[in-house]
C-alpha cells in the first residue's frame, strides 16, 4: 500500500475511525479524543526516549569497560 498518496491515507483514517468508533462522536468530542490520544502517544514516545538513551549509555559503558582489562571487569560483575 502506498502510504504517500491522499487517497490511502484518507483509507487509513477512515479505518481508524471504525475500530475506535470516533466516527460516532461529535465534533467536539472528537477534539478532545483525538487531543488526548496525541497526548498519551507524545508522552509514551518522550519517556521511551528518556529510557532509552539511559540504558543505551550504561550498556556502551560496559560494553567499552570490557577491552581494557577483562579480568577485573569479570570480578566486579560478578561481586
Amino acid at each position: 500500500m502506498d502510504v504517500r498518496s491522499p487517497s490511502s491515507l484518507y483509507w487509513l483514517f477512515c479505518q481508524f475511525e471504525l475500530i475506535t468508533c470516533s466516527y460516532l462522536m461529535e465534533p467536539w468530542e472528537k477534539v478532545l479524543f483525538y487531543s488526548f490520544n496525541l497526548a498519551m502517544v507524545g508522552l509514551l514516545l518522550y519517556t521511551a526516549y528518556l529510557c532509552l538513551a539511559s540504558h543505551l549509555a550504561s550498556a556502551f559503558q560496559l560494553l567499552w569497560s570490557f577491552p581494557g582489562n577483562p579480568w577485573e571487569n569479570a570480578l566486579s560483575v560478578v561481586k
